[in-house]
């Protein structure tokens, strides 16, 4: 998602803060090796000065970043409306959000066979492999499983995360495409875009691009 990611932003030395890093610091890494001051948070975030082991919404995080990136922290947060206030105060005037979102509900179920078609085999358990591990187990339909899955870990769909976003920023982009194929074996970008352009699958990456008023 970097290149995705790093052409939406302003030129370095831009302050750039990366909410929902993870464990291996997300953009953090590729953005300080362009020029950027960059930093994360994240409740796993890594140890290191540019690093903060917190939830957003709870953070002492900087008011005056120049953008802000959130690539799949939204819809699994609590209260989004919540954490999309907290970015929009945590951006300068005309700062710039970056946000790369899953929709899960756009995860139907040609989609999940297609992608469970090519999940790398070994020991590596990715969600992917999760997701089809505990379907099959559970004996139900996909839209059932998935749909109630969901509803069990609070994950928002994406479409409700795009009504909050327009409502606080002004948006510069709207776009769907390719989520599924860094989980996948033998499967590029170029492979996934080609079967949701064939009508075989759905995009289930939402990229939206918005500033502060």
């Amino acid at each position: 998602m970097w290149p995705l990611v790093r052409a939406r932003l302003p030129a370095p030395p831009a302050r750039v803060l990366d909410v929902g890093c993870g464990p291996l610091g997300g953009f953090v890494p590729l953005l300080r090796a362009d020029g950027y001051d960059a930093a994360g948070v994240d409740p796993e975030a890594p140890d290191g000065p540019h690093y903060l082991r917190s939830e957003f919404e709870h953070a002492d995080s900087p008011t005056d970043a120049d953008a802000i990136v959130a690539s799949a922290s939204l819809h699994h947060v609590s209260d989004p409306a919540l954490v999309i206030d907290r970015i929009v105060a945590s951006l300068s005037r005309g700062g710039t959000l970056v946000v790369v979102e899953w929709a899960w509900e756009q995860f139907d179920r040609a989609t999940a066979l297609w992608s469970f078609a090519r999940l790398r085999g070994g020991q590596d358990k990715g969600w992917l492999q999760r997701r089809r591990a505990e379907w099959l187990a559970s004996g139900r339909a996909w839209e059932e499983y998935v749909h109630g899955w969901a509803d069990a870990n609070g994950l928002h769909r994406s479409d409700v995360l795009v009504r909050a976003l327009d409502e606080r920023l002004e948006r510069r982009r709207l776009g769907y495409g390719p989520y599924l194929f860094p989980e996948l074996a033998d499967t590029t970008q170029t492979d996934e875009q080609a079967a949701i352009d064939a009508g075989s699958i759905r995009p289930t990456r939402v990229d939206w691009v918005g500033v502060r008023r």
